[in-house]
């Protein structure tokens, strides 16, 4: 019986979501005139100009007092492109750029963690927005820098991951509010010693952000090199458990310490292996977003820690879907505890709202689908 009323459910769900014909058009969003714009700016030796925009911008007050829905963005400094069957997805920067501020536009959702490119462009716009008479959309936002991108997909050493985006001084110095990084543990293989050169530079980087007293983002993840000789991150509690037991102990105090965890089966007992506060991530992007929220609800009930979410593929490239109205749907299940089944109603009376919400102010227009095609 609860077989059938779970699938049930499931199928009212799917009714309410109801795509239909809808397609996501990124380029009516950010038309490739806004996104050139950001070129011209960076030509123009804007340095000087971006360091008072990253000093200026309004922070919050009280940043970690809620839950939190945060973007990743941080893929493509990995050499990680791929999404679904795409595998150039996020190597298109106009298609990247605009999913990410369609959705960190939106006052529910609190901020991105990203790398320094990505952060840069976002506020050369923001400028540009700015100077046209919009609102900053950076401002009261939480911005993390990611720190260690080295490990490369693919590569015959991808488990030594080395720091090659922020260091935590660059994170100190442009005022941002912590630092996201990296170890996962292959203990199949002789890369294993790889692993624990990258658990040891945690470590010293957990260490700086103490000095500076910065919030660490850490993701610790078992992994196994697969067949197709690529790294796939192991989905069991047990594993996982006994890696955020070696990632909370790093760098001499745990209180600056978030962790980035996947949510797999008998998360209760994975949220009881720590005190430490929780986000959950993504993971590969199924093309179906009631996936992703179904496994959010149920993780955020697993335990207090659990304090939202920091996801990328699955929240910026929900299959034909709007990210703004996943993001939406998303924030009314991490901030409202409301359940997938409202939140999708919710998802599917907001898609496709607010498309001119840059080309109105910047370019004085509201595209219609035809004019894109001439910008």
């Amino acid at each position: 019986m609860a077989f059938e009323n779970n699938e049930q459910a499931r199928q009212q769900i799917d009714v309410n979501y109801a795509l239909g014909s809808y397609r996501f058009k990124t380029r009516r969003f950010l038309p490739e005139k806004i996104f050139y714009m950001i070129s011209d700016q960076r030509k123009n030796n804007i340095g000087s100009l971006l360091k008072q925009e990253y000093k200026n911008r309004v922070k919050r007050t009280h940043p970690w007092n809620a839950n939190l829905v945060i973007i990743a963005a941080d893929h493509p400094a990995r050499r990680v492109t791929e999404v679904g069957s795409d595998d150039l997805a996020m190597g298109d920067r106009q298609q990247y750029l605009g999913r990410i501020v369609r959705v960190l536009i939106l006052d529910e959702v609190d901020g991105i963690m990203t790398t320094p490119d990505i952060m840069d462009d976002l506020f050369i716009l923001n400028y540009i927005f700015k100077q046209k008479g919009g609102i900053s959309f950076l401002d009261n936002k939480i911005l993390i820098g990611c720190t260690n991108r080295g490990g490369l997909s693919g590569s015959m050493y991808e488990m030594d991951d080395r720091v090659t985006a922020y260091i935590i001084e660059d994170i100190r110095r442009l005022g941002l509010d912590g630092a996201k990084m990296m170890f996962r543990l292959d203990l199949n293989s002789n890369m294993v010693k790889y692993s624990q050169r990258t658990i040891e530079l945690c470590s010293k980087m957990i260490r700086e952000c103490n000095k500076y007293d910065l919030p660490a983002f850490l993701e610790p993840l078992p992994v196994r090199r697969g067949s197709d000789e690529r790294y796939h991150v192991i989905l069991d509690s047990k594993e996982i458990i006994k890696t955020i037991g070696i990632a909370t102990a790093l760098g001499g105090s745990s209180l600056n310490i978030w962790l980035k965890i996947p949510y797999v089966e008998n998360y209760e007992h994975v949220v009881r292996s720590t005190s430490n506060p929780i986000l959950m991530l993504g993971g590969a992007s199924t093309g179906n977003p009631i996936d992703l929220l179904e496994k959010f609800e149920k993780g955020l009930g697993a335990g207090k820690n659990v304090n939202g979410c920091l996801v990328g593929r699955n929240l910026l490239y929900p299959g034909f879907d709007d990210p703004r109205a996943v993001a939406l749907a998303l924030s009314k299940i991490i901030h409202d505890y409301e359940s997938t089944e409202d939140a999708v109603k919710f998802l599917a009376e907001n898609r496709g709202k607010e498309m001119d919400f840059l080309s109105l102010k910047i370019m004085g227009l509201s595209l219609t689908s035809e004019e894109i095609g001439y910008l």
